[in-house]
Order: C-alpha cells, then sequence, then structure tokens
C-alpha cells in the first residue's frame, strides 16, 4: 500500500481524499493555488505545496507544478479527484512515465472516453445500446441536415469533446439544426479547444441514470447500482438518488449485466460510470466518466462500499473486496447539491462565509470544504457542499433530507439551499415522477 498520497485536487473532494487515506494509514499531500492557501483541505494534509496563482491554469492545471509538487514530497501516488485533471490522459501518462502511480484508470481508456465520437463507437462494440444519430463526426450543415431527416426531428448537436453542457444545442427542423450545427461547433471549439460536433436523435423526456463500476488488475468488476440523476439545470445534476424510483430490479440487473461484461472486455481499471438516457423501458449510452463522480456519496450511502478507499485499493494492484460484485443495494439515499449562487438568479455569489453549521443527525452526511470564516473564492467551481441522507425507505431519506435542509445554515453568502428545500417539496420529486427537463420547466414557470 501507498505510505503518502498526493492530491490533485482542492474543495471538498479533496478531503474527502484525504480522509480515506487517513482511515488506511496514507500520509497525504495537499496541493494548493495562493487563493487556497486557507482552504480547509490544505490544513488538514499532513503537507501542503502552494503551486501558483488563483487561476486554475496556473495553479491546479498546471502539470509540471503538480508533478514537482509530488517529486518535492516524495509522494508515491497521485488522486486526481473529480475536474481539472482527473479525467486528461496526458495528465495519467506523465504520472506514470515519471514513477508515480495515478489512482485512476489507464490513460488510453480516459482518452478514448473524453472524446464522445470515439467513445460511442468504442461502446457499441462492446454490445452497450446507443442512440441513433451520426455514425461519427458531422462535417457540415448540409451533412447534419441529411442525418436529422434520415433519423427524424427533433435532435441535438453534441460537442465531441464536451462536457458540462457546453456545445449543446437542440433543433427541431432544418433551419435549426443548420444554425445549431455552426453554435455549437463555435461553441466547443471556444471552451475545449475542439469544434467537432456529432448528432443524436433527442429523446423528448428522459431520465438520467448511471452505473457505478469499480475493477480491479485481477479481472475482478462491480457494479455498485445505479444513481438517478435527472434533476438538473443546463445539463448540470442538481439532486441525486439511488436507487432510481423509474426502474425495476430486473432492469438494474440487465443493465449491470451489460456494465460488467464491457468492462471485463476493456480491461477498465479503478472507478469509472457509465450514463445513460432512459425513455420508454430502453437506456441508451451517452458517456462514460472515468472518475469518481462528485455524486458517489449516495452510492456509498445504499451499498456500504468506500468507493475512494477502493480506488487507492485497485491502484495499489490489490483485489476488490466487494462480496458478490454486485451487493444490495440497502435503503434509499439522496444528495443536493449545494452552490454559492443566488437560489432565483443563479448568478454566483463568492465571498466570506460569516456562519456556518451543518445539519447532522441519524441517516445525514455532509460533504463540505467549509467553515466558519472562510472565504468562497470566485475562481472555482461555486459548488460548496453536499448534502446526503440515507433511509430505509425513500420516503425516509425524503424526510431527513427536508430537515437537514431545515438545519443548513450559511450566512454572509447565498447559496441554493433554499431552492433545494422548495424542490424536495415538490409533488414531482415526491411520487419520483420527473424527467431531465422538469427543474428547467419548473424554473421557467416560476413554480419554484
Amino acid at each position: 500500500m501507498f505510505k503518502k498520497v498526493l492530491i490533485a485536487n482542492r474543495g471538498e473532494i479533496a478531503i474527502r481524499i484525504h480522509r480515506a487515506c487517513r482511515e488506511m494509514g496514507i500520509q497525504t499531500v495537499a496541493i494548493h493555488s495562493e487563493a487556497d492557501e486557507n482552504a480547509l483541505h490544505v490544513k488538514m494534509a499532513n503537507e501542503s505545496v502552494c503551486i501558483g496563482p488563483a487561476q486554475a491554469d496556473k495553479s491546479y492545471l498546471n502539470i509540471p507544478r503538480i508533478m514537482a509538487a509530488a517529486e518535492l514530497t516524495d509522494a508515491e501516488a497521485i488522486h486526481p479527484g473529480y475536474g481539472f485533471l482527473s479525467e486528461n490522459a496526458k495528465f495519467a501518462s506523465i504520472v506514470e512515465e515519471l514513477g508515480f502511480t495515478f489512482i485512476g484508470p489507464e490513460a488510453r481508456h480516459i482518452e478514448i472516453m473524453g472524446d464522445k465520437v470515439q467513445a460511442l463507437d468504442y461502446v457499441r462494440e462492446l454490445g452497450i445500446p446507443t442512440i441513433p444519430g451520426s455514425d461519427g463526426e458531422v462535417k457540415n450543415p448540409e451533412h447534419a441536415v441529411e442525418i436529422g431527416k434520415k433519423i427524424g426531428f427533433p435532435v441535438i448537436v453534441k460537442a465531441a469533446a464536451g462536457g458540462g453542457g457546453r456545445g449543446m444545442k437542440v433543433a427541431h427542423s432544418e433551419s435549426a439544426l443548420r444554425t445549431a450545427f455552426t453554435v455549437a461547433s463555435t461553441e466547443a471549439k471556444a471552451a475545449f479547444g475542439d469544434g467537432r460536433v456529432f448528432i443524436e436523435k433527442f429523446l423528448q423526456n428522459p431520465r438520467h441514470i448511471e452505473i457505478q463500476v469499480l475493477c480491479d488488475k485481477h479481472g475482478n468488476v462491480a457494479t455498485l447500482g445505479e444513481r438517478d440523476c435527472s434533476l438538473q439545470r443546463r445539463h448540470q445534476k442538481v439532486i441525486e438518488e439511488s436507487p432510481s424510483p423509474a426502474i425495476t430490479q430486473k432492469q438494474r440487473d440487465e443493465l449491470c449485466e451489460v456494465v460488467r461484461n464491457a468492462c471485463a472486455k476493456m480491461n477498465y481499471l479503478g472507478a469509472g460510470t457509465f450514463e445513460f438516457l432512459y425513455e420508454d423501458g430502453h437506456f441508451y449510452f451517452i458517456e462514460m466518466n472515468t472518475r469518481v463522480q462528485v455524486e458517489h456519496p449516495i452510492t456509498e450511502m445504499v451499498t456500504g462500499v468506500d468507493i475512494v478507499r477502493e480506488q487507492i485499493r485497485v491502484a495499489a494492484g490489490e483485489k476488490l473486496n466487494i462480496s458478490k460484485m454486485a451487493p444490495k443495494l440497502r435503503g434509499h439515499s439522496i444528495e443536493c447539491r449545494i452552490t454559492a449562487e443566488n437560489s432565483e438568479t443563479f448568478l454566483p455569489s463568492p465571498g466570506h462565509v460569516t456562519d456556518y453549521h451543518p445539519p447532522s443527525g441519524p441517516g445525514v452526511r455532509v460533504d463540505s470544504c467549509l467553515y466558519t470564516d472562510y472565504h468562497v473564492s470566485p475562481y472555482y467551481d461555486p459548488m460548496i457542499a453536499k448534502v446526503i441522507t440515507h433511509g430505509a425507505t425513500r420516503d425516509e431519506a425524503i424526510a431527513k433530507m427536508q430537515r437537514a435542509l431545515e438545519e443548513t445554515v450559511i450566512e454572509g453568502i447565498d447559496t441554493t439551499v433554499p431552492l433545494h428545500r422548495k424542490l424536495i417539496a415538490t409533488n414531482a420529486f415526491k411520487t419520483g415522477e420527473y424527467t431531465i427537463h422538469t427543474l428547467e420547466k419548473f424554473l421557467e414557470e416560476g413554480r419554484l
């Protein structure tokens, strides 16, 4: 097992990784920007190294400085968390080439799954169902219209190297598709440096279902059930739950079997998540995230599996110790992502936290980087906390979440806690009858 791990991230995920390491007897190294000098992940780590100014490209995305920090502190392995360099194949390769262990999948799998066009071709060969669409990259607007006519409108144009909703445009007609192609390609070029796009049939009212996997170097593949991440705003997840209230045990077993077979054929290593759109009884692959997910805690709550601990263990060459590789789900779990944004306008709200009291009690977990007097920086993602609840039933998990959100106190900045309180109380959430469009529809209609 590793003696020292460098955590190449910040915020709550850096704290989460630190906690797993310390429970395993592993020393931790925190990297931080000048803006994060007093961040909680820095205070908690055994060692810390400042790697640059506040701007991410000069610090958390600066590979040479991160590697220099690893060498300076004699770290043996690097955990990238999520975001930043976690799905950067070049970074994973450099880590391994310089003699460190990358706590994640092989660079080749990061590269394949990071390119949406390549990923779709790859998973089709693995037997995973995909949405009808273009066979690879779409070259120009006329090519797009030709495909649109073939698969039927509406369609969605997506960036090949995209993520987070950028470079995605829906078109309901030929003229709209020509415009959507140009806008999506331009947006993708600006956001990712890659203007390639592809086209898929746009599903009208799907749910977003994902399967968590863990794989070791000995051919073992574990599937840890599914998460329902359908409540989204601008393609960003807001609330997740596990298990999904929309699928049956038979569907769960069948989908997990498809994913297990795919991972075995890939010789995948570490944690990963296969994401699907689900509509009218059918699942369609949309992407695979080759890292730990923001929403991993709800899977941990219903399976009892420490996903970050298992990431570290399998990276060190150990075997998965998960019973039968498909543990039975226990109860129900919900996660609310709390961001430093106004809950009505969604304008960012960086600033000084004057008072912070997280919720607690039975069945409540909070993953956060906050403390009283903490300064929320304007330079990074606005997510500041995740409130997670677990109950024997879905109704119990909802009740605990309502109580937890009522207890949550974050003063000095605006947060989305009020939005979550309202959303959890809606009939659509209580009944589980929602889709990926529900939240945005509620916001457009002024119902939240």
